[in-house]
């Protein structure tokens, strides 16, 4: 019986494997972390709305009935196409038919030294690293006598305008005016600063101009500024610089978040050197219409890690369906293969763009349909809810909306981690 291995447990890879359910191969899929983690709503870790657990699930306990796959805890660190293994830190595992998901983390365009100063969200450690921040930043101020002090310990930054940052910004902004009001007696969270910082001429540059207009003023509701045109020229511990217009711009901030772009694992860069694949700009491996590595006809490469071009000419976004789609269909190449047929070429089916901004607020692009408000939030509601992997997560994640949209409490406000400092020293 075929051999199909695959290296990463997000969307790619572990769609790849349930779709292979009554396929005659064996499958071990290979995560050095032993959960699948639903990404979309990191933000709502990182801001308090959700805890850790709601959002993940142990692939193990997500693939018990699928007899034919095998979960493997280990970190891929080198791929031997040659002899067709993967090289484990303690280990090797040999494989027909190769399926590598690994993703994508933040970059920093050149600037590593900022990371320190401005995380990225895109893992669990990372939401608890910005909620943690975030909380104790309130935490300071309220024990400052400086005015000038509280008022840098009371700016946020938001650094990218994409869905993350838009997602990341509102639901900041309804922390500082309803859920902590209140809560403390010396400073008041609503006169919070929240600045989202964009690069190009408007926020969500990938959805269309009427839709981005009705997020910025959302986002105005809620008290966050939205600054289009600048860039980042500087991050330090307690400041950042922006440059726009000609101008720069200084501004007193403890808490710097980091949305702006990506990057893929080093894993890309390895199968470079097995492969002689060519890579894009950010790292993601050029595929073919099948999604195999030119030259491989055993090694396929899917999600945030494949460079893949639709029907346009234009490469596919980074996001969960992209990953969801090549997951399934790349099973169906290896069933073709097993049959002798020649499968057709991957075809993303867009269903449209979506997100979030406040409180039954939100945006979407779906089929050429622009809508906005109360029923884009509850469309953004249902299609994220359908898409948590196991039931108890949607049981959980349900009651904790439910349960925050009438109280506009957030029960998962926990300062874990380092308690001395909100900052890390790089």
């Amino acid at each position: 019986m075929s051999h199909v291995v695959i290296i990463g447990g997000g969307f790619g890879g572990l769609y790849a494997a349930r779709s292979l359910k009554y396929a005659p191969v064996q499958v071990t899929l290979i995560d050095r972390r032993n959960f699948h983690l639903f990404q979309p709503l990191l933000y709502q870790v990182a801001t308090g709305w959700l805890s850790p657990a709601d959002i993940a699930s142990p692939l193990r306990a997500v693939l018990k009935r699928q007899r034919n796959v095998h979960v493997l805890l280990a970190e891929a660190t080198d791929i031997d196409t040659t002899n067709r293994r993967v090289l484990l830190k303690d280990g090797e595992v040999a494989y027909e038919t190769l399926i590598v998901a690994t993703g994508a983390r933040h970059h920093y365009f050149g600037h590593a030294q900022w990371e320190p100063f401005a995380p990225g969200l895109k893992t669990i450690e990372d939401a608890t690293e910005i909620r943690r921040r975030i909380l104790l930043a309130f935490e300071a101020a309220e024990r400052e006598s400086d005015p000038e002090r509280v008022r840098s310990w009371l700016t946020f930054v938001i650094v990218g305008g994409g869905p993350t940052g838009v997602e990341l910004a509102g639901t900041l902004g309804e922390l500082t005016k309803d859920t902590l009001r209140y809560n403390f007696r010396h400073i008041n969270p609503a006169e919070s600063r929240i600045l989202l910082v964009e690069g190009t001429d408007r926020i969500l540059p990938a959805y269309p101009a009427d839709l981005s207009a009705k997020a910025t003023a959302a986002l105005a509701r809620l008290g966050v500024s939205v600054r289009t045109g600048a860039t980042v020229t500087d991050v330090q511990a307690e400041a950042v610089t922006l440059r726009g217009d000609k101008q720069s711009e200084h501004i007193a901030t403890r808490t710097v978040v980091w949305a702006a772009g990506v990057q893929a694992s080093p894993l890309g860069r390895i199968l470079a050197t097995a492969t002689g694949a060519e890579l894009d700009r950010v790292g993601r491996v050029m595929v073919a219409p099948d999604l195999r590595v030119p030259g491989h006809p055993d090694l396929f490469v899917i999600g945030d890690l494949a460079h893949y071009r639709n029907q346009h000419g234009q490469p596919l976004p980074g996001v969960a369906p992209v990953a969801m789609q090549q997951g399934h269909y790349v099973a169906e190449v290896i069933r073709h293969r097993l049959r002798g047929q020649p499968p057709p070429p991957f075809q993303y089916h867009d269903r449209g763009n979506m997100a979030i901004v406040g409180r039954a607020e939100a945006v979407a692009d779906i089929q050429g349909w622009h809508f906005s408000g109360l029923l884009a939030w509850l469309a953004w509601l249902f299609i994220h809810l359908i898409h948590l992997v196991e039931f108890e997560n949607r049981l959980l994640v349900v009651i904790q909306w439910a349960w925050n949209y009438c109280t506009r409490n957030r029960g998962a406000r926990l300062i874990t981690g380092e308690p001395s400092s909100p900052r890390k020293s790089p």
